[in-house]
């Protein structure tokens, strides 16, 4: 009598980030907990954590602030007012953006549209 296939543990491990990530960009604008998403991949906040940060290259919390960041940015672009894509991308509130938003682009957001408005000059 053979034993039940068993898909093996790193390739249950890679489906089940991938399961989460789908999950991340589909609810980007939501709060998103660490156990909620452990929850989602089947395993301990820990593994969780660790195995993430190996399959993706981040840890989960700095994946998701980059992506909301990418949302705000690209909102702002378009036109959005700041406070309101904060909102939009799943910030807590416009100075919760502009904290991230520095930290990772050295610019504020108001700085960043400035910049982006301006017509590119090449000599």
């Amino acid at each position: 009598m053979n034993p039940p296939s068993r898909i093996p543990a790193p390739a249950r491990s890679a489906a089940a980030i991938q399961r989460v990530q789908r999950h991340i960009h589909e609810n980007l604008n939501q709060a998103l907990s660490l156990s909620e998403l452990a929850g989602l991949a089947g395993l301990s906040i820990w593994r969780f954590a660790t195995v993430f940060r190996q399959q993706v290259g981040v840890s989960p919390h700095r994946y998701i602030c980059r992506l909301r960041l990418a949302r705000a940015q690209a909102l702002i672009r378009q036109g959005m007012p700041v406070a309101s894509a904060a909102s939009e991308a799943g910030f807590y509130d416009q100075s919760h953006l502009s904290r991230h938003f520095k930290n990772v682009f050295g610019m504020t957001p108001g700085q960043y549209l400035t910049t982006a408005s301006q017509p590119q000059t090449t000599c």
